[in-house]
């Protein structure tokens, strides 16, 4: 017990005396921190960056709707000197949606959809934008809600109304901001009366504004606006996103077995797999975050080779008070621990200004640009702990330079 208290009482008088030295001298421990500050402060601004990226990454896959795959018309072979050639294969039907629905046992809903850039006007203002046509199912699975007034409903879909939700892109276009519920505007030449704004969805992973649309009922959208029997797109949705390979391969198989007569049915369809996009997005994400944690790591090293030259000269310039400290009876083992203390209190300081620095310069990028920034803070204690144990790691070089003083030629030092 008395062996214990008193490796205790020199690890307290060790730690009170190194604190004595590095507030004696203000500047170099500054300069000894500002190393690690800097490495620390920046491993926590880009890992939050990089988390912030990947949510925004995640925010706008599911914008579009979660557990989703979207079938979609692939682009039609063009055919040298035939006349009035499609853009995409006109396949598709509505009827394709119900029956992946029901032959389909991962497909918990699916809708069909069209779609076409058309101008839309109100008083003298137009503006061109995206007109949807889907089904109410359609308008849940791709997350359109209405903000003010109402979504359409069924009975709209099987009456062809000319009815429309406009996103909040729209809104400022036409109407300056200001309510459009109850308004009618022309979309083509068709009068639509204006039943609800849509909530704002932001952008999708491709940089489409998702709030820059008119949305109308199928229908309506096929028979009075677009005049066609075929759709432009199929949303299936699976229950969660593990079952969104299984469901794929459903899909193929049920369009397949529904157009037995076309050959080719892989390019006739593309099949857009949120999983596999996501995945894709966040790989990228990942390799960004580890090339930015590699990054800073470097930044870490240099701020422990930073205290390793400020020690190694606090060493030459304390040559007499080591002697004299070895001369009173101190052991080698004493003024190792001294050095070994002040350097990994010098590191450890510096990491926790690093989290300061760090988490204030996320703030107030986040605050004052257009950054989405995610602070993580296991990344901030993990730099604080990591920068501790180099500042111990490198602290061994000078306090075993220190110990290796002999009194006497310690006391001779000029």
């Amino acid at each position: 017990m008395t062996l214990r208290r008193r490796r205790h009482g020199r690890l307290a008088r060790g730690l009170l005396l190194s604190l004595q030295l590095l507030l004696a001298h203000r500047l170099r421990t500054a300069l000894s921190v500002s190393g690690l500050l800097a490495g620390v402060a920046a491993v926590i601004v880009m890992v939050a960056i990089g988390q912030g990226a990947e949510r925004r990454v995640l925010q706008r896959v599911q914008a579009m709707g979660t557990n989703l795959l979207v079938v979609s018309a692939a682009p039609a072979q063009r055919v040298a000197a035939r006349p009035r050639q499609v853009a995409v294969h006109t396949m598709l039907r509505p009827g394709d949606a119900a029956a992946i629905e029901r032959e389909s046992a991962l497909a918990v809903a699916a809708a069909p959809a069209v779609n076409g850039a058309m101008v839309v006007r109100w008083e003298g203002v137009n503006t061109t934008t995206t007109v949807t046509g889907t089904t109410v199912e359609g308008l849940r699975m791709r997350n359109i809600s209405a903000a003010r007034g109402r979504v359409f409903e069924d009975d709209d879909d099987r009456q062809r109304r000319r009815v429309a939700l406009v996103g909040p892109t729209v809104v400022r276009s036409l109407f300056g901001g200001a309510d459009p519920v109850g308004r009618v505007v022309r979309i083509g030449s068709v009068p639509f009366e204006v039943i609800g704004m849509t909530r704002a969805r932001g952008v999708d992973p491709n940089g489409a504004d998702l709030d820059d649309v008119v949305v109308v009922p199928l229908e309506t959208a096929m028979r009075r606006l677009l005049n066609i029997p075929y759709v432009h797109a199929l949303f299936v949705q699976a229950p969660s996103s593990a079952d969104l390979d299984g469901l794929e391969r459903d899909v193929r198989e049920i369009l397949q077995g529904r157009y037995p007569g076309r050959s080719g049915m892989l390019d006739l369809f593309v099949v857009q797999n949120q999983t596999t996009l996501l995945r894709t997005e966040r790989g990228a994400a990942r390799a960004m975050n580890q090339l930015i944690v590699g990054v800073s790591l470097l930044s870490l090293l240099a701020g422990g080779v930073g205290i390793v030259a400020v020690m190694l000269i606090a060493v030459r310039e304390r040559t007499r008070e080591i002697g004299l400290r070895r001369a009173l009876g101190a052991k080698r083992r004493d003024i190792r621990l001294q050095f070994m203390l002040e350097s990994t209190m010098l590191a450890a300081g510096g990491g926790l200004a690093g989290v300061a620095v760090g988490l204030a310069a996320a703030a107030g990028a986040a605050a004052l640009g257009p950054w989405d920034l995610v602070v993580s803070w296991h990344a901030a204690g993990l730099g604080v702990v990591c920068s501790t144990i180099l500042g111990l790691i490198v602290g061994v070089i000078p306090a075993a330079r220190a110990a290796r003083l002999e009194p006497i030629a310690a006391l001779r030092a000029e």
